[in-house]
């Protein structure tokens, strides 16, 4: 591997890195300026509606304003962060806090920019120092490659990030002395690695995790101090069986606590064959987010056209996330545009899916260079540092999967419930010229996620799963149906309402996004804005008792239980879109 290579995988510490780079002449150790405990403080520009309110706004969280900045409307200040906290807390709508020059001069590494973390918005949360720590992601997927392995570093730590791999196929575990001694030891000498043959999960979680630094200055991947458990349940094909994924999920609930992993990304995707609640791997799913694990799915790679949502991603519970592309003008929403590829909603069961979307368009990330995905498609791989790029809703959870873990750092205690009502309070749906949606609901749920605005922005409970009963469900005593029907005549699918125990026409009119005829724009030139109210409390996610009142619901067919990657189905192979 080159030193870019190392230093993007994050396989060296933070002082073997600093020797390493200072010999090369290059920068020295890029997180050496992050703070280690709460006792060191750092240097920020903290900017309000003036000076004297940032200035204000420091003192209350207990910082030391320095020197005023009035031209800029700021103050510059040192805040330890537990003050930063503090500060970002207040959750005023004005404040903006930056690095000081000094903090961005000295995290300038060598790698490509990867775009996608500062179109969600994660970015300034990095400033902040809001990377993830402490927050385990489990990838259920092709695994991950073991030049990875244990060594991966958090910025300013030394030690694994890779805490724990299972492999369904071989029904093998690392690290094994931790089932020995009980606790997270290293691994065993003798351990063999458990490695991606196929590369889709190797690149899914360098998209969440990558701790590698742009020239640019920006971190690779949006939760740069996450956690990592691996999984593999796809093999060198990028195919599982149900009962492998069912098998991977199991393993993550048992070991939520040891791990403390508290989010699942599932990009993955299968045809539906039943209604949810009959589906295997559903209740496989469903048994996790009641276990207490946040579950991201992919919506699937099967759009644009409706009731294209594949398993899990049809599951009410879970966070299911369609695709978004800045069609190669990154930084630009104005060029944003939904994925022709993304699968939309509803589901046979009447839910209205994706929840939300994130950018899953030409995604660069990490890969390992004998996988099958980079010998298939070595035009879009670079050998120097180890990149794909590839396009697909997987992508698109992946993005999310990071802004999740960066809302539970912020707040650990948020249920799953709560976490995806503030993902959905804080999303940005596309708006045509004239404030209307660009998109209905069923392809873009509540909208673009917004990482800063999730974790700082909304403090929304009570909109996302209203109406059901996990418990219910689980124990097969109650199970339900969504408000989404379609009309016979027109074709037409739109949000319904309850009235007297009866489906009805609801708040669906033509323009407010809540009706659709099906049709795909692929023309951009949208805003992507906050500011628009969908309904009162998101009407989509009022849910009632399940009938088959839904005229496709009779249309299943059970035959193969194969799941395949999100990406690698279709026509979203690398640098499309």
């Amino acid at each position: 591997m080159t030193l870019n290579s190392w230093l993007k995988a994050g396989l060296l510490s933070a002082g073997a890195a600093s020797l390493l780079v200072a010999s090369n002449g290059m920068p020295r150790d890029h997180h050496a300026s992050w703070p280690t405990s709460e006792a060191q403080k750092h240097a920020y520009i903290i900017q309000a509606r003036d000076a004297s309110r940032a200035a204000a706004l420091v003192r209350q969280a207990g910082g030391e304003v320095l020197r005023d900045l009035s031209i800029i409307r700021a103050v510059s200040a040192r805040l330890s962060d537990r003050e930063l906290a503090r500060l970002h807390a207040t959750g005023r709508s004005d404040l903006h806090v930056f690095a000081d020059a000094t903090v961005g001069a000295s995290s300038v590494g060598t790698l490509p920019e990867t775009y996608y973390p500062s179109e969600v918005n994660a970015r300034e949360l990095h400033l902040g120092g809001t990377l993830g720590t402490g927050v385990t992601v489990a990838v259920v997927d092709s695994g991950i490659w073991s030049a990875l392995g244990p060594d991966q570093s958090a910025p300013g730590q030394s030690g694994t990030r890779v805490l724990g791999q299972y492999d369904v196929y071989s029904q093998s575990q690392q690290p094994l002395s931790a089932l020995i001694a009980g606790t997270l030891s290293s691994v065993l000498p003798n351990n063999t690695p458990i490695n991606d043959l196929y590369g889709h999960g190797t690149h899914v979680s360098s998209i969440i995790a990558s701790s590698g630094v742009a020239t640019t200055g920006n971190y690779q991947g949006v939760a740069p101090g996450v956690n990592l458990v691996s999984v593999r349940v796809l093999g060198p094909d990028g195919q599982g069986t149900y009962a492998d994924v069912i098998a991977g999920i199991e393993w993550v609930i048992q070991q939520r606590w040891r791990y403390n992993i508290r989010v699942m990304n599932l990009s993955l995707s299968g045809p539906a064959r039943s209604a949810y609640f009959n589906d295997p791997l559903n209740q496989a799913v469903t048994a996790a987010w009641n276990a207490g694990i946040v579950v991201v799915a992919a919506a699937g790679n099967f759009g644009p056209g409706p009731m294209t949502i594949g398993v899990p991603g049809n599951n009410p519970y879970v966070i299911t996330v369609g695709a978004v592309t800045d069609s190669y003008h990154p930084l630009q929403p104005s060029y944003y545009r939904l994925g022709s590829f993304s699968s939309a909603g509803p589901t046979a069961d009447g839910f209205v899916k994706p929840d939300v979307v994130a950018m899953g368009g030409h995604a660069l990330a990490y890969a390992p260079n004998q996988g099958t995905l980079a010998t298939e498609f070595p035009q879009w791989y670079d050998q120097a540092d180890h990149d794909l790029t590839l396009t697909g809703t997987s992508q698109a959870a992946a993005v999310t999967s990071g802004v999740v873990a960066l809302m539970l750092q912020v707040s650990p205690n948020l249920t799953p419930d709560q976490v995806k009502c503030r993902l959905m309070a804080s999303a940005q749906p596309a708006l045509n010229p004239d404030g209307t949606p660009a998109y209905s609901v069923f392809q873009q749920g509540a909208g673009l996620v917004n990482a800063y605005q999730a974790v700082y922005g909304t403090t929304a409970t009570g909109c996302a799963n209203q109406g059901l009963n996990i418990l219910a469900d689980v124990a097969g005593s109650a199970h339900f149906g969504g408000p989404a029907n379609r009309n016979p005549t027109s074709g037409q699918y739109y949000i319904t309402s309850a009235h007297n125990g009866t489906l009805v026409w609801g708040s669906a009119q033509p323009g407010n996004g809540l009706i659709w005829d099906g049709s795909y724009s692929g023309a951009s030139n949208y805003s992507w804005s906050s500011n628009y109210s969908w309904s009162s409390n998101y009407s989509w996610s009022s849910n009632y008792s399940w009938s088959s009142n839904y005229s496709w619901s009779s249309n299943y067919s059970w035959s193969s239980s194969t799941v395949s990657d999100a990406s690698a189905t279709g026509i979203t192979i690398a640098g499309q879109e």
